[in-house]
Order: C-alpha cells, then structure tokens, then sequence
C-alpha cells in the first residue's frame, strides 16, 4: 500500500550528517539577473530535492547525464549559490553561511572530481598538492609533509612518489592522490562527482575498494555520483535517483535495484549491459528525447517519455485502446511519421480499429489536421485531450511505498501509487 507525502522529505534521523531541504538551482540564459526574465529564459537545473545522507553511510545519486547531479553537489557544497531551499549540515544551514564561517565549514566537506588529470595541477608536485587544503585552512603547521606521506601511503601510493608529477602517474594513480587531498583536512563529508568513470574497469574497482576501506577508517560520509548503476551498487547503501532536476526515486540499495517502484529506474536497469549474448529479454529503451529544463512538462516531468503513462479519467478506455491512443500522442507531438492516406495512419497506430465514442472523434480530428498539413492544429487535439488531462499532468506525484527488501523508507514519485490506483487495482 502506499501513502502520499508533501515532498522527498529526510527520514529524520538522529544520525543525519546532511540535510537537504527544498533545494533548487536556476540558472538564466545569457547571465541575467534571476528574476529580471521570464519564467521561459530559467534553466531549473535543480527544482525542490530533499534528502538526507547519515554519518557513515554513502548515498548514491544516479541518472542521465544533464539531469542536474552535479550542479546538485556543487550547491550543496556551496560552490554554487542556491537559488532556493536549505543545506543542513551538522545541524546548520549552509545555504544561509557566509565569509569566514562558511569557510571553517567547508574543513569538513571536500570534493573529488570527474578528471583525475584536470583536477590536478600539473606544475605542482603531489606531496604540495595533498598539503594544499591543510595550508588553507591553517592545519597541521610544522607536520604537513609527514601528513601527507601517511595519506599518500593510506590510497595505496609509495610515500616516496611525493616529490613526483601528476603526469608521472596514472589515471587510477592521480585519482588516489586526489583522494589524499580529499583526506588532507580531515573531513568527515566527501562528495564524490563521478570519480570513476574516467578509469579502467579494473581500476576502478581497486579505486573503489580503497574508497570503502577509508570510509571504515575515517568515519568518512560520502555523497556519490555516477551514471554507472554498477559502481552505485557496489558502493552505495542507499540510491537516489533524479531525471531532469528532480528526485524522482529514493530508496535502500537492495530494494532499489530489486523492486524499482518509478518506470524511469526500471528503464535505466533494464538498460544495464548483460555480459552473455546470449541472456534473452528486452533493453529498456527510453521514447523520446529529455525535455528542456527550461520549460519542464507539468505534474511528474518523466511523463512526456514514461510508458506507464495513466490514462485521463474522463475516458473509458480499455488498456490497449490506451496505448494506441499515447504511442499516436507521441508520435504526432514528435512529428515521427509521414502525412499520407488516412487508411495507412489509421492501420499504423490503430490496427484494430479507432476507440470508441470520443476519444475517437479527437483521433480523427488530429488524422484529417495531420492529411491538411496542420500539425500544429493535431498537436494542439492530442495534447490537450490526452496528455494534458492524465493525472500525471495536472498533479506532482509523491508517494511512500512499501519496501518489500529491508525496512528503510522507499519514496517514489509515480502516480502508479497513489491510493486511489492502489484500491482499483488499475
């Protein structure tokens, strides 16, 4: 059974090092002042996420490359001012610091970079860059070096490479010494921008493996990015998963991947590679492209691609009818398909004959506007009759459900959950 609820709100733990609370990060094209431009010109690269993250665990956020992960991490670290929302951290809020109290915060959050090569100066020797944070923050005078050495030592590097250059090392190489760096100022919160993926299978499981035994070592609380469902599996104990600004899914590792409740998370692990040509079974393939983040659909934002799309109460249709009537929502929308007999539109998208009654009629207006070369006129049909009146348009969607793998809280916005499906069995 499920239960609505006003938001991905945090589970409440006592033990949360992270808090984050209606967070958005808009952006302006051309760098106006936000707020001085139409709603058309903001780029909502982060629209209300909240989660939180507990001392000692790792939470991974996953999804499609432009759906605002990073932009998610560099606010919440405050290297991107938030346009709206809060950051606790410790129990203050980071989004309402500044000057220096902001900066003896960020003692305890570090980052680690996507590009282990660019996120390195290549004039600097590794020992001075490992010591760089500890400089910063006025830490460890007098026994810098030996810190470092320990560090370089503890990821799994020769002490002795401290006078070397970052272009003397791998790519796996420089990725351990910018965890010592991470390390340097002793942090208890570490965010983790793809740190990975820029590396060799292999490597980035021996990569991985010292990330974990650090964390063990150090208490360390990590904030984990990737695209890569694989590394989030092996690393996280929880998964968040966003897709165009938003979360959209949030639960334990294992029930996650084991009993996804958002059709975006199932379209991103059936997705997976299988390692066996000859495993049967059908790769999720997403329709359509991802909207603009500028002006993102209405109500659950997966809609305009989601193959569970819910129906418009008004019309009873049966599931089939139903299917037809979206791929052919679709496919006008997207102009996918040429304008010839209505015959030929007809046996495409309705084999078995149009639906009855009116959503019928609209089918048939939107067939004669596409054969009088008026797509606009079909768009305008389908989109108001069908897409704009199904639930998943009009309403935002956010539901608890209940976890069939461990006890931990599993928060799905889908409107699949809703109580009133739920009681229907629809």
């Amino acid at each position: 059974m499920s239960e609505a609820v006003s938001s991905p709100e945090t589970d409440g733990h006592d033990d949360s090092l992270l808090r984050v609370e209606h967070l958005s990060k808009f952006f302006t094209q051309g760098g106006g002042l936000l707020g001085s431009l139409v709603d058309q010109d903001v780029v909502k690269a982060v629209d209300d996420v909240s989660f939180d993250i507990r001392r000692g665990e790792t939470l991974g956020l996953v999804g499609e490359s432009g759906c605002g992960k990073s932009t998610l991490a560099r606010t919440v670290l405050r290297l991107l001012e938030p346009t709206q929302g809060s950051v606790y951290f410790k129990g203050s809020d980071l989004a309402a610091m500044s000057g220096e109290e902001l900066r003896t915060m960020r003692e305890d959050m570090q980052m680690i970079f996507q590009d282990p090569q660019s996120s390195l100066d290549p004039r600097m020797k590794v020992g001075p860059i490992v010591e760089e944070p500890m400089k910063a923050h006025g830490l460890y005078t007098g026994e810098r070096e030996e810190r470092a050495r320990m560090l370089l030592e503890k990821v799994g590097l020769d002490p002795q490479h401290y006078n070397r250059y970052p272009h003397q090392f791998s790519g796996g190489q420089r990725q351990r010494v910018n965890l010592a760096r991470a390390l340097s100022v002793n942090p208890d919160f570490i965010v983790c921008d793809e740190p990975t993926s820029a590396l060799d299978a292999s490597i980035q499981a021996q990569v991985l493996n010292t990330m974990r035994d650090l964390q063990e070592e150090f208490g360390l609380t990590y904030l984990f990015i990737s695209h890569d469902l694989s590394v989030i599996r092996h690393i996280s104990d929880r998964v968040a998963v966003m897709y165009l600004g938003q979360l959209v899914e949030l639960a334990e590792t294992a029930e996650l991947f084991e009993n996804p409740e958002h059709p975006y998370t199932e379209a991103l692990l059936q997705s997976i590679p299988v390692p066996d040509p000859r495993a049967g079974g059908q790769r999720g393939v997403l329709e359509g492209d991802v909207p603009s983040p500028i002006d993102p659909p209405s109500g659950c934002r997966f809609r305009t691609r989601c193959p569970k799309l819910i129906a418009p109460d008004a019309y009873d249709l049966t599931q089939s009818e139903w299917e037809a009537v979206r791929a052919f929502t679709r496919a006008v929308q997207r102009r996918t398909f040429e304008a010839e007999r209505d015959e030929k539109i007809r046996q495409e998208f309705f084999p078995d004959g149009l639906p009855s009654g009116e959503p019928g009629d609209i089918v048939q207006e939107a067939i004669e506007a596409i054969l009088s070369d008026d797509w606009e006129e079909a768009e305008s049909h389908v989109r108001e009759s069908f897409a704009e009146r199904s639930v998943c348009a009009k309403e935002i969607p956010e539901y608890e459900v209940t976890p069939e793998y461990g006890t931990g809280r599993h928060y799905a916005a889908c409107h699949l959950h809703a109580d009133s499906l739920d009681e229907t069995g629809e």
